[in-house]
Parts: C-alpha cells; structure tokens; sequence
C-alpha cells in the first residue's frame, strides 16, 4: 500500500481531485464535501483547510456558495484552462507522433533576471529541454499549451516561438539525449510503475469495484500520473532507448482509468448530509 503520507502531498491531491471529479461537478465544491473527500486518501480536515487557503491565495480556487448556502470552492478560470491544457497529456491515447519541435528562444533583461527564472522554470514544467542558453524545445504539439501559459504568466513579451524540424549535425536521438535528462525521465516511470502496477493487477484478480476503493486507488493513481507527462513531453519512440519504460507506465495508468475512474465518481458524487457550512 502505498503511504500517503509520504507520496502525495495534500495540495497536490486537491488539485487531483479536482481535475478527477470536481471540475465535472454542478457548483462549487461544499467545504465538508472536500473534507469527507480527501479523509478518503489520508488526508485529515486541518491539511485540507490549510491546502485550500494556499490553492485560493495563488488562484486557483474560487470560494464560492452552493445552491444550498454552504460554503465551498470552484475552480478559478485560470485553473480549468490549467486541467483543459493537461488534459491532452495526461490522458492521451495514442503514441506521440514526430510532428516536428515547438522552439522557445528568449531573451530577458538582467534587470528583470527573477523573470528569467520563472520563464525557464515554466518551460521546465512544461517538459522543454534545453538545446542552449535561452534556446529551449519540446514536441510541436505543446505548442499551445505553451503559448497558454506563457500568456497567462506575462511572460509572452520575452519570448519568440518557432516551429520546425532538426536537421543535424548530430543524429536527433543523440542530441535528444543532451537535451533532456533521459536517466532521470525513465527513473520516474519506473516508480510509477513500482507503485501502481500491483494495484491494477489487484483489480484484475477481482470481478467487483467498490465505489470507494475505486476513488481512493484512481486518485492516488493519477495524482502520481499527471506530472509524469510533463517531466516525459511525449518523445517519439524512436528517439528513446529501446527499453524504455515509458509505455508501460501509460498502460498500466490507462488500465486504471477505464477501471476506476468511473466507480470512483460514485463515491465522489455521494454527498453527505450536512447542514450548510459558515467555513470559508
């Protein structure tokens, strides 16, 4: 089983969540609700309260009031085109194509070097590798999900972005290889593997999905997933090694989604009865 405690941090978990099964749902979150929810994955109310206020001080949640009157939380419209953006990472069916490269070349005056800092961090979550100083790429198909960011951050005024292809001197998979950190990539893989390839096979052995092990196990599952396509963009197969492990991650993660995602949303969409919450 894995320890919660140590794997998954609760702000994370919330923004799981909602990504899962909150965004989907009518109105704001309750408060209790959120509470009752993430009590499911080991997470007790003061971290949830604490995570909350976090989440709403960097803007991504909204608090808000149900139809009922209690207190609760939405997603803020900077957070929904967040999940929209990733959701073509973290659910993608299909094998990354080689579509070409989406460059980013910018250029940020020493008197604004802090900006500096957040635009090649941004590029870095974003799954860019580094092919020079200020000279940094990924997958042509980030490109607007780049181009998103970029805007929502005010960071677009340093930036030009191209379109294009490699053409040499190195053979691609070797420079591929200096421009990304491949070691580290497949390390991720790897644990995500550890971790949630014995809970599908677990299910596998068992012909029924209760709603709540089914929410807890898809959480944890994709909380742990969802990074990983933004550490690994998506390289095309013939520029990785050959033992790369990358596709039995995205197997076993895919395998879990068709089997738990919606029993879980049973569990999720069972509210409690609770009288209208003064939380805010």
């Amino acid at each position: 089983m894995i320890n919660v405690s140590e794997q998954h941090a609760p702000r994370s978990l919330i923004v799981t969540f909602y990504g899962a099964y909150g965004r989907f749902m009518p109105g704001p979150v309750p408060v209790a609700e959120l509470i009752r929810l993430l009590a499911a994955v080991g997470v007790d109310a003061p971290s949830v309260r604490s995570s909350v206020s976090r989440l709403k001080r960097r803007g991504l949640l909204e608090p808000a009031r149900t139809a009922s009157g209690a207190a609760g939380y939405a997603l803020s419209p900077d957070a929904r085109q967040l999940l929209d953006d990733g959701d073509r990472r973290v659910y993608a069916t299909a094998p990354p194509e080689d579509d070409g490269w989406v460059l980013a070349v910018f250029s940020v005056p020493e008197s604004e070097r802090q900006k500096r800092h957040v635009l090649r961090s941004r590029l870095a979550g974003l799954g860019f590798g580094t092919a020079a100083p200020g000279v940094w790429l990924a997958p042509a198909r980030l490109y607007e999900e780049t181009r998103h960011t970029l805007e929502r951050l005010r960071l677009d005024p340093y930036v030009e972005l191209f379109r294009g292809e490699h053409l040499g001197f190195a053979a691609t998979a070797e420079a591929v290889a200096r421009w990304w950190d491949l070691a580290a990539i497949a390390k991720e893989h790897e644990e995500f593997l550890d971790q949630h390839a014995p809970v599908l096979h677990a299910w596998e052995r068992r012909a029924d999905t209760p709603d709540e092990q089914a929410y807890r196990d898809y959480l944890l599952a994709l909380d742990s997933w969802r990074h990983l396509p933004y550490a690994d963009p998506g390289l095309p197969a013939a520029l990785l090694p050959q033992d790369w492990p990358g596709a039995r991650s995205a197997a076993v993660f895919r395998a879990l989604h068709e089997r738990l995602r919606d029993a879980g949303a049973v569990f999720a969409e069972r509210p409690e009865a609770a009288s209208p919450s003064k939380e805010t």
